[in-house]
């Protein structure tokens, strides 16, 4: 079995656990490596422009929020902008700060016909530590993922 089956059999069967309605829940390493052994695959950034702006960027991802900020208002356009910057044959990796809005993300595009929809679990910050901060609990940065600041 090669690694992007490896990877692609395990997401599957940890959304299959989980009763997810997408194609599968990968780990920020998964995700990396699926983005590089899978041409057209695409990473969409789900997270705020304030989040992108003052926490930190994935190089090369697509960022449509998912809540538009200020006012954490659910983006009326988010289908209508994933159609029209991704093919809906291409596998698409979602990902938000903690892994929570790129489930409603994924499960959203998977219903709009986006059958190869992947959830990023830990997503970009991780879970909070005992002292109430991210990023040294999971998630991309802490992995040591490619990002950017601002």
């Amino acid at each position: 079995m090669g690694k992007l089956t490896e990877i692609l059999t395990l997401a599957q069967a940890r959304s299959q656990a989980l009763g997810r309605a997408y194609n599968g829940e990968l780990t920020p390493q998964e995700a990396f490596d699926l983005l590089r052994l899978a041409p057209g695959a695409r990473l969409v950034d789900v997270r705020t422009r304030a989040e992108q702006d003052w926490v930190g960027r994935v190089p090369g991802a697509v960022e449509i929020e998912w809540n538009q900020y200020p006012g954490g208002i659910r983006n009326p356009n988010f289908l209508a902008e994933l159609q029209r910057q991704v093919d809906p044959e291409a596998a698409v990796l979602f990902l938000c700060r903690s892994g929570v809005r790129s489930v409603a993300a994924a499960t959203a595009a998977t219903e709009a016909g986006y059958a190869n929809s992947y959830n990023i679990l830990e997503g970009f910050e991780g879970d909070k530590d005992a002292n109430g901060q991210r990023n040294n609990i999971g998630g991309w940065r802490h992995a040591g993922l490619p990002w950017m600041q601002g």
